[in-house]
C-alpha cells in the first residue's frame, strides 16, 4: 500500500501521497520536504497569489526528467480548489487559482514544484495589477544583473513610480511595478516596451530590448514579453526546478548592495527565514501609468 503523510493546512487536512518520493535527487528532497516548505512560506506567498491564473511547472518524476506544464485545471482536483474559467483564442481554459494555505499543499502533493501566475487577478484578467521587466543576463556575471536593476529603479524613480525586487532562482531578476488595474494589457506593455527601449538607449553597450539572441552581443536582454494576456511570470517564494531547490524570493532595494547577491541566493532550506522576514511589507501603492507615460515621453 503506498504511504501517504497528513498535513495540516489551515482549516484542512491534505494527504501527500508517496511523501519520500525524492524530486531534487542531489540534495535528497521529497515531496513532503516540498509541502514543507509551501506551508511554512503560505503567509508570505498567499497575497502573491490569490485569484491569480496559475500555470503549474509539474515534475512527477523528479526535477531530472522533463515533466510538464500544465494550464487546465486537471479534473480530479478536489471542489475546494479554487478556479476560473477564461478565454482563450478558441475556446477556455480552467485555471487553478490558489486562495489558501491547504491548495498551496495540495499543489505540492500534485509535484507542483513551480506555480507560474498571471500579473492580473480572474476578476479583470485583460486588465494587469502588475508590470514586471525580467532582467536576462547573457551569462553568469551577475554584477551586471545588480547595476541593471539600479539603473531601471533610477529610471522609474524618474517616472515617479515605485516598484518591487525579487530574485527569479533561475537566472536574472524580476522588477514589479505595481498597477491600479486601470490600463489594459496592451497598453501596459506598449508602456513596458518604450521604457525599456528608452533604458537601453542610455546604456547600449550593456543593455538590449532584442529577443533575437544572436543579436543581443553579449548584453543583458530586458524583456516585458510576460506583459500580456495569458502569460506568467514565476510567483514570489516559488521553488525553481532546478539543483539546489532555489526560490524565488522578494528583496528589498538595498539588498542589491550586496555583492554575494545571485538569482539563486535562497533555497528551499531557507523556508524559516523566508517565512520570517517580509521584505515587500512596505510594498508601495498600485499607481496608473497615465502620468507615467505622459513623463517618458518627456524624458525620450
Amino acid at each position: 500500500m503506498a504511504s501517504t503523510r497528513r498535513i495540516r493546512a489551515g482549516r484542512r487536512t491534505v494527504e501527500v501521497s508517496r511523501p519520500e518520493k525524492v524530486l531534487f535527487p542531489a540534495e535528497g528532497i521529497t515531496k513532503a520536504d516540498l509541502a514543507d516548505y509551501y506551508r511554512a512560506v503560505a503567509r508570505r506567498t498567499l497575497p502573491q497569489l490569490r485569484g491569480r491564473p496559475l500555470m503549474l511547472e509539474r515534475r512527477p518524476d523528479g526535477i531530472e526528467d522533463s515533466g510538464f506544464m500544465q494550464k487546465d485545471m486537471p479534473d480530479h482536483f478536489p471542489d475546494w480548489v479554487h478556479r476560473a474559467e477564461l478565454a482563450k483564442e478558441d475556446g477556455t481554459v480552467t485555471y487553478v487559482l490558489c486562495d489558501d494555505t491547504a491548495t498551496l499543499v495540495y499543489l505540492a502533493d500534485q509535484a507542483c514544484i513551480t506555480p507560474h501566475r498571471w500579473l492580473s487577478r480572474a476578476d479583470k484578467p485583460d486588465h494587469p495589477d502588475r508590470l514586471v521587466v525580467d532582467l536576462d543576463p547573457p551569462g553568469d556575471d551577475f554584477a551586471a544583473v545588480r547595476e541593471a536593476a539600479r539603473r531601471l529603479h533610477q529610471l522609474l524613480d524618474e517616472l515617479e513610480l515605485p516598484s518591487a525586487l525579487m530574485t527569479t532562482g533561475s537566472r536574472g531578476l524580476h522588477v514589479l511595478v505595481p498597477l491600479d488595474r486601470r490600463a489594459p494589457f496592451g497598453d501596459v506593455r506598449t508602456f513596458a516596451r518604450e521604457l525599456t527601449d528608452l533604458l537601453a538607449r542610455r546604456h547600449p553597450e550593456e543593455l538590449t530590448t532584442e529577443p533575437r539572441k544572436q543579436s543581443r552581443r553579449g548584453r543583458l536582454y530586458l524583456d516585458v514579453q510576460r506583459n500580456a494576456y495569458a502569460q506568467t511570470a514565476v510567483a514570489p517564494y516559488a521553488v525553481r526546478a532546478r539543483p539546489g531547490a532555489p526560490v524565488a524570493a522578494p528583496l528589498t532595494w538595498p539588498d542589491l548592495d550586496d555583492p554575494e547577491l545571485g538569482a539563486r541566493r535562497w533555497t528551499l532550506a531557507d523556508a524559516d527565514r523566508l517565512a520570517e522576514a517580509d521584505p515587500w511589507r512596505d510594498m508601495p501603492r498600485a499607481r496608473s501609468l497615465r502620468a507615467a507615460g505622459r513623463r517618458l515621453a518627456t524624458l525620450d
